[in-house]
């Protein structure tokens, strides 16, 4: 007894669903389909041409002629190297992106028992955390029965905050979280002289 032979397998056709090149991200060359476009670049007369002599003259110099204003009336193209073009602005976008900074929380702790040495020890790493650009958590942990001087551990932090006054703001009082008392400073805004 033969099996029913399956259908629909494809049997490896191509399927141009399944095999498409992504989108460029921007129209280029022949894919420019606009009677007439603004033309700029370096070695071009400035100005408005058919598409197909723009696309010429950026052939004439071995360059492609890039669409990079498409809602203009008429779009703006540019005679432009398109994978230097590509090569630049990652490049760019790379550099920018490690510029901006990314800022961190930094924790500092306590116990209610701190000593003076401690706290002003304590007090030196979150003002140079702030002065940084980072925002401080300052928490007192309360273990076992030291749970009974949560009012040791308010005044602890109120006077750390009063201590960072100068470098930090306080974004809310004292609280308590599970076992923790904490608060939370952010830098001050760095005024531009």
């Amino acid at each position: 007894m033969a099996l029913p032979q399956r259908m629909g397998g494809g049997g490896g056709r191509f399927n141009p669903r399944f095999n498409r090149q992504p989108e460029p991200e921007h129209r280029i060359n022949e894919r420019i389909r606009v009677p007439q476009v603004r033309l700029v670049g370096d070695n071009v007369t400035v100005g408005i041409y058919p598409t197909q002599e723009a696309l010429r003259i950026a052939q004439q110099q071995e360059m492609d002629l890039v669409e990079i204003s498409p809602n203009a009336d008429p779009p703006v193209c540019k005679v432009i190297d398109y994978k230097k073009f590509l090569y630049e602005k990652k490049r760019k976008e790379k550099e920018m992106k490690a510029n901006a900074k990314q800022s961190e929380v930094k924790e500092i702790r306590f116990t209610p028992g701190t000593d003076d040495h401690d706290f002003d020890f304590k007090a030196k790493h979150a003002e140079k955390f702030l002065k940084d650009g980072n925002k401080v958590k300052a928490y007192v942990q309360f273990k076992g029965r030291a749970i009974m001087f949560q009012d040791r551990g308010q005044l602890l932090l109120l006077k750390f905050a009063e201590r960072l006054g100068e470098v930090g703001v306080l974004e809310g009082l004292p609280k308590m979280e599970g076992k923790r008392m904490l608060v939370m400073f952010a830098p001050k805004g760095n005024k531009k002289k």
